[in-house]
């Protein structure tokens, strides 16, 4: 596997993983089909000057990305967000702890003092994996979505360096 920061070459490969992670993965904020990301769309995102994409390949496949969001404004530019997918068949495998082993990698260089997510509270795999790297609970955002009729609680968590 290769971790790397993804380039616009990359654009056709991260919209077919965005759209294939949504797709299978009850848990991101968009639903299957929600998202129309375009090759063009996927190059504008990459271009963006707050925003690196760190992705796992496996041979020549996209199979994880980390969007890695910069806040632009002076008081919070020391801060981060992140968003992370995992294709469906790579899930469990280390490919997540990985990319975020990265992202710390990245936050270090750039001076980034917090980087914060957002997880689904049933999400026990994730929580486990960010509490692991590091990052603790925050506070929680209750009844936050609605997935199939039913309210879920999302967890803020942060990591400090």
């Amino acid at each position: 596997m290769v971790i790397k920061e993804l380039s616009a070459d990359d654009a056709k490969q991260l919209a077919q993983l965005m759209m294939d992670v949504e797709a299978s993965s009850p848990y991101m904020l968009m639903e299957a089909g929600e998202r129309t990301l375009t090759v063009e769309g996927a190059e504008a995102l990459l271009n963006r000057d707050h925003i690196t994409v760190i992705g796992a390949e496996d041979g020549e496949q996209l199979i994880g990305y980390t969007l890695v969001i910069r806040e632009t404004v002076r008081k919070k530019k020391h801060c981060t967000s992140i968003v992370v997918g995992i294709h469906k068949d790579y899930r469990g495998m280390g490919v997540g702890g990985q990319l975020l082993q990265a992202v710390l990698a990245w936050a270090n260089q750039e001076k980034i003092m917090r980087i914060e997510l957002t997880v689904v509270s049933e999400n026990e795999a994730a929580l486990a994996l960010y509490k692991k790297i590091g990052f603790e609970v925050e506070g929680v955002k209750r009844r936050s979505l609605l997935m199939d009729g039913e309210y879920y609680d999302e967890y803020y968590m942060g990591k400090l360096f």
